[in-house]
C-alpha cells in the first residue's frame, strides 16, 4: 500500500516512495533456509508430528516481526517534504519540510555496496536534527534525488514569493539557539548559510 493521496497538500505530488531495502530481511531469510534444512532432516529421521508443529511456530515467530516490520516501513519523497511511516498497529513517522534540509550524506559497508543498499543520514534546521534512515535502495541516487527536489522546492518558494526576508530568517535562527534548540555549531552554520544567501 502506498502513501494515501488524502495526507498530500493541494499542490504536493509524490516523488519517489519505497521500502527498505530487501536486505534488510536478511536474517528472516537465512532462518526460512535453515527451518527448510531442518526440516528435511526431520522428514529423514521420520520425526514425529509436534517436531514439525515447534519448528513452524519458532519460525514464525522469528520470521513474521521482521516481516511485517518490512512491509509497513515507507519512504516517500514529495515536492514539499521527506516522510517516513512505521509500524503496523504502533505507528511512528517523521516529516522533514525539504526547505529545511541542510545537508544529505550517505554510507555504505562492503557487504551494503554490493547489495546496493546503504544508510541515509539527513541534517536539518530547527528541532529536526539529524535523522539516519537504514536499509535505503541506492542510497547515491536518493541522495541525488534530494538534493535535486530540495532546489527546486526552494526555487519555487522564491518565486512565490514565500521566503522570509534574510533578518527575518535569522532572527528564527537566533531564538532556536536560544531556546536550545540549536547547538552553537548548527547555529553558526545555518547563520553562515543565510549570510552567504544560499
Amino acid at each position: 500500500m502506498g502513501y494515501p493521496d488524502r495526507l498530500l497538500s493541494d499542490d504536493e505530488t509524490i516523488v519517489s516512495e519505497f521500502r527498505p531495502h530487501w536486505s534488510g530481511l536478511l536474517r528472516e531469510i537465512l532462518f526460512v533456509l535453515g527451518a527448510f534444512a531442518i526440516g528435511v532432516i526431520l522428514v529423514m529421521i521420520d520425526a514425529p508430528s509436534w517436531a514439525y508443529v515447534a519448528l513452524l511456530i519458532l519460525l514464525f515467530l522469528f520470521v513474521i516481526g521482521g516481516v511485517i516490520k518490512w512491509i509497513t516501513t515507507l519512504h516517500v519523497i514529495t515536492t514539499e517534504r521527506v516522510i517516513y511511516r512505521a509500524g503496523f498497529i504502533a505507528k511512528r513517522g517523521k516529516e522533514i519540510p525539504l526547505e529545511v534540509v541542510n545537508d544529505i550524506a550517505f554510507n555504505q559497508t562492503i557487504f551494503e555496496k554490493l547489495f546496493g543498499t546503504g544508510d541515509l543520514l539527513i541534517e536539518s534546521a530547527g528541532t529536526h536534527g539529524q535523522s539516519r534512515y537504514r536499509d535505503i535502495p541506492t542510497p547515491e541516487e536518493v541522495q541525488s534525488l534530494l538534493y535535486q527536489v530540495r532546489e527546486d522546492r526552494i526555487r519555487d518558494m522564491r518565486a512565490d514569493g514565500v521566503t522570509e526576508s534574510r533578518a527575518s530568517q535569522l532572527e528564527k535562527l537566533s531564538n532556536l539557539h536560544d531556546e536550545g534548540k540549536l547547538s552553537d555549531e548548527e547555529f553558526e552554520q545555518e547563520k553562515n548559510r543565510l549570510l552567504r544567501g544560499d
